[in-house]
């Protein structure tokens, strides 16, 4: 799903381009790349905390055998 970062980020991005407004494209884009960050950052902290789990999960089992 996409964040409201893309989301605005497109957004001002066309409207830049419809009005010829540089400075408002840009940010649009700017705003669209910050969007994909967040969404990245995010996926890399799920990932992090599901292996966390995981290891956990194992440590378990090894301890009830």
């Amino acid at each position: 799903m996409p964040n409201k970062d893309k989301i605005k980020g497109k957004f001002n991005e066309v409207v830049g381009k419809v009005t010829d407004d540089k400075s408002k494209e840009l940010k649009g884009k700017a705003q669209q790349k910050a969007g994909e960050a967040k969404e990245k950052g995010k996926d890399i902290a799920d990932n992090v905390a599901k292996d966390v789990n995981n290891r956990f999960e194992d440590n378990k089992e090894d301890k009830t055998k």
